[in-house]
């Protein structure tokens, strides 16, 4: 062939990339006809000068081809389409002028959006009309290059979002996102990467709630993605490095806003949100999460960070169908869980115009931030300046009983065995009734389990077994003189017998079990995780023990998830109480975390009492069952001298082997208990005696107990 028949064959070719985007055979229809040409994946690969995987997902339709491997691949369909017809038809659909679906956008150009969605949506939205055009599935836009596994959870599926909820982006351009999808990205700079996820990716998730708003993309950068996009592969050497962010004249940040983009307040640090204002009732947002700034803690996330890129999006994939796309830290997306589950407002019609507005949202917290009452804020709270009335003390148990008290038959015993309760805080939060409107000050108010609020009460006179902590105190030692208690912790009082007299409350009128649908997602991922470890609801007791001793071997991955969600429950309760932080901060000034609506001490509060008292309930009925007392009690964790080296050796159980009610029971769901640790009862009675708390280390190499916060 001559130069000047190369030059021509290479503009006509370049003119069929260009009308190539006419729809291609359905994938069932591509997988026969390279069959019935007797050719594999791996040949039509190298010819295609791609991946056999990527053929793979064509013939699936998990992905489409992009130019310029769609042109070639589209002429050899219609090759092979010419050699092998279909017994019936081509499979290769005609141009149908009658409908009004756009044909798809050739590459680099944006997907039209779906139908816009207002922000406000009434409970009976008005139907679509026929004539509306389709969206154009982002699929069209990317195409695939390498196997991904198979996620664990496929996601609810979503017309706008036929990529799940979000994708980790290598350094060469390979975006891996859930359930084995793998896209090709473009992007070379930040200001691309948003445009791509918004046009083209198919990335995003739907709200979890019918009043609430559909979660933004994410977009997970690895090291090499990083500085591939001209971030530092660290933030160490910048000036704003406390901060976490980079400084303002970063080229990455002037990039952004030479783009018309926009980011937080909190900049572009580890979790960077970039936007633009609403378009037409649709959200233009992106969030970004880089892995070498340390996005993914390794408190709450184990070693995820190190999973290579498509297990990783398996993780965080599994973790957004179940709990709720990643917004930051575990912290951060338990406390942005409860909005999304009872968000502020709903769509409500007004009767004088007839138009839809927005309304509260029965059972939320709404939209304003409330101040709490001065017993219920933390010292440096502006209400509390001057206050001298004592305040709230409802925290987790740190608790060891007198050495003096132990019997010379428990000191006899070989063993010291430490039971975990699993999730305490999110089983305490099951069905708790919590105020919804502003603390009402009361004087000498007669005591109603059903109001939640903080009381002020001596319960000083009550008397229990010195060889059980006091269920009033997080120390465990008998209250002195009056004292401020949450709801859960009177009623338990009440629940003992005895009788209170409240001088004086801080009351909310408006109640509703605001944490009920947060504790149900976290819940059901909780279990549904433990159950795909292999430690599910319906072993025995002897297999779920000799399962939980392995089930963090069984998948790196569902191991992180497993971490994250048990984070995210206990970072999400500290939220409502979130402190200052700063070293310039004073007393009596206002932070950030007051302007939330979910910052609510008062509800911590009564989660914390609440796990408190159900812990102390349980010890009460197994002393009462068998005479056992805990020998410590750190948060969730409680220890107890035993004959043998396992739970089973002290646990009570009725007649026909059954745990016996109310008392600690062995399982995998939340209020549930496993087995923290085993030590010999000598080195317990050692550390009790030095003043130290066994159950903080029972574990081995001495491990500490989170607290909660």
């Amino acid at each position: 062939m001559s130069h000047e028949e190369q030059t021509l064959f290479g503009a006509v070719d370049a003119l069929l990339e260009q009308v190539a985007q006419d729809p291609l055979p359905d994938p069932a229809e591509r997988k026969r006809l390279r069959e019935a040409a007797g050719l594999s994946q791996d040949q039509i690969a190298k010819a295609l000068q791609t991946r056999r995987e990527a053929v793979g997902n064509w013939e699936s339709g998990r992905t489409e081809p992009r130019a310029p491997k769609r042109a070639a691949y589209a002429r050899l369909l219609e090759g092979l389409a010419a050699r092998y017809p279909a017994a019936k038809n081509t499979g290769i659909p005609a141009p149908d002028t009658s409908k009004s679906t756009p044909a798809p956008a050739p590459f680099g150009a944006a997907t039209p959006a779906p139908a816009a969605q207002p922000t406000i949506v009434p409970a009976a939205p008005a139907p679509v009309p026929k004539t509306e055009p389709e969206p154009v599935p982002a699929a069209r836009a990317a195409s695939s290059r390498r196997p991904a596994k198979k996620a664990a959870v496929q996601p609810t599926p979503d017309p706008r979002f036929p990529h799940g909820p979000l994708a980790v982006l290598d350094g060469d351009g390979t975006a891996y996102g859930v359930d084995g999808i793998v896209l090709d990205c473009p992007a070379t700079t930040i200001a691309e990467l948003v445009d791509w996820t918004l046009q083209e990716s198919g990335i995003g998730a739907p709200r979890l709630h019918r009043n609430g708003k559909d979660s933004d993309a994410l977009i997970v950068l690895t090291a090499t993605a990083a500085v591939r996009l001209g971030l530092p592969e660290r933030l160490e050497g910048f000036e704003a490095r406390r901060s976490l962010r980079l400084p303002e004249d970063h080229p990455v940040v002037e990039q952004i806003s030479r783009a018309k983009w926009k980011l937080t307040r909190r900049g572009f640090g580890p979790w960077a949100r970039i936007y633009r204002p609403a378009k037409a009732g649709r959200r233009q947002c992106v969030q970004l999460a880089t892995l070498p700034w340390d996005a993914l803690d390794t408190r709450a996330w184990g070693d995820a960070a190190a999973l290579p890129p498509a297990e990783l999006a398996r993780a965080l994939g599994v973790y957004a169908t179940r709990v709720i796309t990643p917004r930051g830290s575990s912290a951060v997306s338990g406390l942005e869980l409860m909005t999304a589950m009872r968000p502020p407002t709903r769509a409500v019609k007004d009767d004088a115009t007839g138009a839809w507005v927005q309304g509260h949202n029965p059972g939320s917290l709404g939209t304003q931030p409330m101040d709490p009452a001065p017993p219920e804020a933390p010292a440096e709270h502006p209400v509390a300046q001057g206050w001298t009335g004592g305040f709230l003390d409802e925290e987790a148990y740190q608790w060891v009983r007198d050495p003096q008290l132990l019997s010379d038959q428990e000191c006899l015993l070989p063993w010291a065995v430490g039971l975990d309760i699993n999730t305490a805080f999110l089983a305490a939060a099951a069905r708790l009734m919590v105020g919804l409107s502003e603390p009402v000050h009361v004087q000498q108010p007669v005591f109603d389990k059903k109001l939640p609020g903080s009381w002020l009460v001596d319960l000083s006179g009550i008397e229990l077994d010195p060889r059980l902590p006091s269920p009033f105190t997080p120390s465990g030692v008998r209250p002195i003189g009056p004292a401020w208690y949450a709801t859960p912790t009177v009623a338990y009082a009440v629940e003992l017998g005895h009788d209170v007299t409240p001088a004086q409350a801080f009351l909310r009128r408006e109640t509703g079990a605001f944490l009920d649908p947060w504790h149900d997602r976290l819940r059901d991922a909780y279990v549904d995780t433990m159950a795909d470890l292999g430690v599910s609801k319906d072993l025995d007791a002897n297999t779920f023990l000799a399962s939980m001793e392995t089930h963090r071997h069984n998948d790196p991955a569902l191991t992180a998830v497993l971490s994250a969600i048990k984070s995210t429950v206990k970072g999400g309760i500290g939220k409502l109480r979130e402190r200052p932080q700063g070293r310039h901060y004073t007393d009596g000034d206002r932070w950030p975390a007051l302007e939330r609506p979910t910052w609510r001490p008062d509800i911590r509060a009564a989660v914390i009492s609440k796990a408190r008292v159900n812990m102390h309930r349980k010890m009460v009925n197994m002393a009462k069952a068998t005479g056992q007392y805990p020998l410590a009690v750190l948060s969730d964790c409680v220890a107890y001298a035993s004959a043998g080296p396992s739970p089973l050796d002290f646990l009570p159980h009725t007649e026909d082997g059954k745990p016996l009610p109310g008392t600690f029971r062995l399982g995998p769901a939340p209020g549930l208990v496993k087995l923290e640790g085993v030590q010999e009862m000598a080195w317990a009675v050692d550390l009790m005696e030095k003043g130290m708390n066994p159950a903080r280390h029972i574990k081995g190499g001495d491990a500490v107990m989170d607290e909660g916060e």
